[in-house]
């Protein structure tokens, strides 16, 4: 595949968009949107809105790489409305979770309204005949899971011929999942002379097959490395026995004060700390498959409202959350995937504010926190909480010789 790369220098833009001192002028961007996002108080472009946004709006493919956090859809959002405002069609927007539709769909609401243009968020869990009669009203904009949107095209209350703009949003999360297959389906029902831009924090070798094979030419926009973790999240590791970690949840718990993300490996596990944690006084709620999507919406709105202080989470909402002020990630358990790693931190530390992750490791875990540090290039900080025993973080039976947890002389980035 060939590509064109823009460099963290921006020499590819135009000289207003090389700093971000105008704001959202000289991207290209019409006036009736930049009075939008004035009234939404859109006042500086993140770097991903910088770069992204004049070339989209010059109708090229993308596939653009940023860490989570940084704007991706406004990205793709500013410059959909504003082309299909000036040409007939319609957009597409896959997302791999129905809390990231969700949440695009809001994005998109803001902006594409004073238009006169009606989006339609397709996703599994919801009411089918909701989604029909938002269908019947003409949207110009469908936000869909890959899975509900086939359902809709299948039962033809959806045609995809008339796309002119189609987004793939966290694409290697939708491979991650297991969309591969309603992914390949869905690009061979849309029309091949399109504009298709592909965002994603991280680009594997299977997303950048797609790119090969759907997109024309795209444009490589790349701010932070694959793999790179949220540059204003400050990260430690507590190495613990399992049968200490929840000993030492109380503590933290304790010590910081604000709303708390904690991230399970499995939702039975979540549905456990959830109990613990209201045992020990605090308000929390769960997000995992075994959660309706009324009672995933009603969580994450409490969580966000204040309402409850931890939101206990699976991977299944580790891009799926937008909270800005998220005091603490912390991962009861490492993720099955080092990249998870990543795309759970970036969750805290969001729109240029400061975030700590946390993570607890036991004793026999060194192979899963070297993926990690490998992924992040920095070597993780190893902490030990006063008040907890010395012997719950780093003795345990049959440790041994074994143990590779002690802090390393090597510098921070490799």
């Amino acid at each position: 595949m060939m590509t064109h790369k823009t460099n963290n220098n921006n020499d590819d833009l135009p000289q207003a968009a090389r700093s971000s001192a105008d704001g959202f002028y000289g991207l290209g961007i019409a006036p009736k949107i930049l009075d939008i996002l004035e009234r939404i108080k859109f006042k500086v472009p993140t770097p991903i809105q910088l770069k992204a946004i004049p070339i989209a709006m010059q109708g090229k493919d993308i596939v653009g790489v940023a860490q989570t956090g940084t704007g991706k859809t406004h990205s793709f959002a500013i410059p959909m409305v504003q082309i299909l405002a000036q040409k007939k069609g319609s957009g597409l927007v896959l997302a791999p979770t129905r809390e990231l539709a969700l949440q695009i769909d809001e994005a998109f609401q803001a902006i594409a309204r004073p238009f006169g243009m009606k989006t339609a968020c397709l996703i599994g869990g919801a009411s089918m005949h909701e989604q029909i009669q938002a269908l019947r009203r003409g949207p110009r904009i469908i936000i869909a899971t890959p899975g509900r949107l086939i359902d809709h095209v299948e039962q033809r209350y959806v045609t995809l011929g008339g796309v002119v703009m189609l987004v793939l949003d966290e694409a290697d999360r939708m491979l991650d999942m297991g969309f591969a297959p309603q992914v390949d389906k869905i690009l061979r029902f849309v029309p091949k002379e399109r504009q298709t831009m592909l965002f994603s924090a991280t680009i594997p070798r299977e997303v950048m097959a797609i790119a090969a094979k759907y997109m024309k030419l795209p444009m490589s926009i790349e701010i932070a490395p694959s793999g790179t973790a949220a540059e204003h999240v400050t990260q430690e590791l507590f190495v613990v026995r399992k049968d200490a970690k929840s000993q030492l949840l109380r503590k933290l718990l304790a010590q910081y004060h604000g709303a708390v993300l904690l991230f399970s490996r499995t939702k039975h596990n979540a549905k456990k700390i959830a109990h613990s944690i209201r045992d020990m006084g605090y308000t929390a709620a769960e997000m995992h498959s075994d959660r309706s999507l009324g009672q995933r919406r009603e969580a994450l709105g409490g969580f966000k409202s204040g309402k409850y202080k931890v939101l206990v989470a699976t991977d299944i909402a580790a891009r799926g959350i937008d909270v800005t002020g998220i005091e603490l990630v912390l991962n009861y358990d490492l993720p099955d995937d080092a990249q998870n790693y990543v795309h759970r931190i970036g969750r805290t530390g969001r729109a240029g504010h400061k975030g700590h992750a946390i993570s607890f490791a036991t004793p026999d875990q060194s192979s899963d926190v070297r993926s990690i540090e490998k992924l992040i290039r920095a070597t993780l900080p190893i902490a030990k909480h006063p008040e907890i025993p010395q012997e719950q973080f780093d003795k345990s039976p049959g440790l041994g010789k074994s143990y590779h947890f002690a802090p390393r002389r090597r510098h921070g980035r490799r």
